[in-house]
């Protein structure tokens, strides 16, 4: 059994004594797949940020809320923007061509979603960062005891969500 120590101070995961693993620096840019999912009559979205294909971050919440994001239904594809404020503080929006060819941006992905699935989502980002086998994901999101009924139905769009990363998965 290998045991993983990370350092967030230094950004690496220390393996062995002799063996780091670096979480690959975040691009500016990331592209995007949009996923939407429904749990319920629950209306959900994940913005899927990808590196070299391989999902590298998540964002998601509720589709519909009255501060959330309503795209339109032919989006599936974009790009994850992340942008410093003038007071340092970091951002990310999403900007996605409409069908005349037009660039639009969602400012502030953050802001548009649940603060609790947010930070949930922060943590899944982490473990995908330093490169977690995405099987292995999914199964560490599906093993995830939440306390209410909402965050459970989360976890169940944010599996299906990854399931079709996972190599060889024809589920989708």
């Amino acid at each position: 059994m290998k045991i993983y120590i990370f350092d967030m101070e230094q950004n690496i995961c220390n393996k062995n004594k002799n063996e780091q693993s670096y979480a690959e620096v975040r691009p500016e840019v990331l592209e995007c797949d949009v996923v939407r999912f429904q749990n319920n009559k629950e209306k959900w979205v994940a913005f899927i940020g990808l590196l070299n294909n391989r999902p590298y971050e998540i964002f998601t919440g509720l589709q519909d809320d009255e501060e959330g994001i309503v795209l339109p239904k032919n989006v599936n594809k974009g790009k994850i923007i992340k942008c410093v404020n003038p007071d340092g503080t970091k951002r990310y929006d999403f900007q996605f061509e409409n069908k005349k060819g037009y660039k639009t941006t969602v400012e502030g992905l953050s802001e548009k979603f649940n603060p609790e699935y947010w930070n949930y989502a922060k943590l899944i980002s982490g473990v995908l960062r330093y490169g977690m086998p995405i099987d292995r994901v999914v199964k560490l999101i599906s093993s995830m005891e939440m306390r209410t009924d909402s965050i459970n139905t989360w976890t169940a769009g944010v599996e299906r969500a990854l399931k079709k990363y996972i190599p060889g998965n024809s589920e989708e």
